[in-house]
């Protein structure tokens, strides 16, 4: 199911740049736009929507005024071109905030700690059984835990119902799907493929194709292509 958005921003450019890096995400639907946050009232009224990218300095009614005003609030990404603001915005609990000119790189990081925000519940059960912390993670291989430091991981691998950690000096294999693994991951992983998650601190080369990393070439599936191709570019 995509995820339904929605711009509020008085400056016709800046909701310009937000459309423009939306459309690289296939999972991420634009429900429409506004100028005015009191014209977004009444569309929140009978619309459904996930996450609002909010601006904070407007004429009537702020973007923080606007979130006060909200029951049942979606989830909030606040964009600005003030730094001061950014205290009051995650005294909120929105979800991110992200100051203008909004870069692509950083953009892309505000929608991963969004999707994390969004699987709160299902993180907690694969907590359970899988510890995670800051920097590492603990994943279990023949019937022990093993300490994963991720900035050690070169790229994650999906073999059927397994994956292989492809670190520097080795490899573990632990049985997990890609996609529930690839939501334990900090924002500097990056879903190249079906098949493939890459740690991007890692990357020594790239085309259009596929991306190398330790004389490994690794495929940029076409599903993912847009995402990632304006993700490198913007790096």
């Amino acid at each position: 199911m995509k995820t339904k958005c929605l711009i509020i921003d008085d400056e016709p450019l800046a909701i310009q740049v937000i459309e423009t890096h939306l459309k690289q995400f296939s999972d991420l639907e634009l429900v429409a736009t506004f100028e005015k946050p009191l014209e977004a009232f009444e569309l929140l009224k009978t619309e459904k929507v996930d996450l609002i990218f909010l601006d904070i300095e407007m004429p009537i009614l702020s973007g923080i005024d606007f979130i006060k005003s909200l029951s049942n609030s979606p989830k909030i990404i606040l964009t600005t071109a003030y730094r001061n603001y950014a205290l009051e915005g995650y005294e909120l609990d929105i979800v991110d905030y992200l100051l203008k000119p909004i870069s692509f790189k950083r953009f892309f990081k505000a929608i991963n700690k969004y999707r994390r925000f969004n699987n709160d519940i299902e993180s907690e059960s694969i907590i359970n059984t899988e510890k995670t912390n800051n920097d590492h993670l603990y994943v279990n291989s023949n019937k022990k835990f093993i300490k994963i430091n991720f900035e050690d991981i070169l790229y994650i691998e999906s073999i059927k119902d397994y994956i292989r950690i492809h670190l520097s000096d080795k490899s573990v294999i632990t049985k997990d799907a890609i996609s529930n693994f690839e939501k334990k991951l900090p924002v500097s992983f990056l879903r190249t493929h079906r098949s493939y998650i890459i740690n991007t601190t890692k990357i020594t080369a790239f085309t259009k194709l596929d991306i190398e990393i330790d004389n490994k070439e690794i495929p940029i599936g076409a599903s993912y292509k847009n995402e990632v191709i304006a993700f490198l570019k913007d790096s």
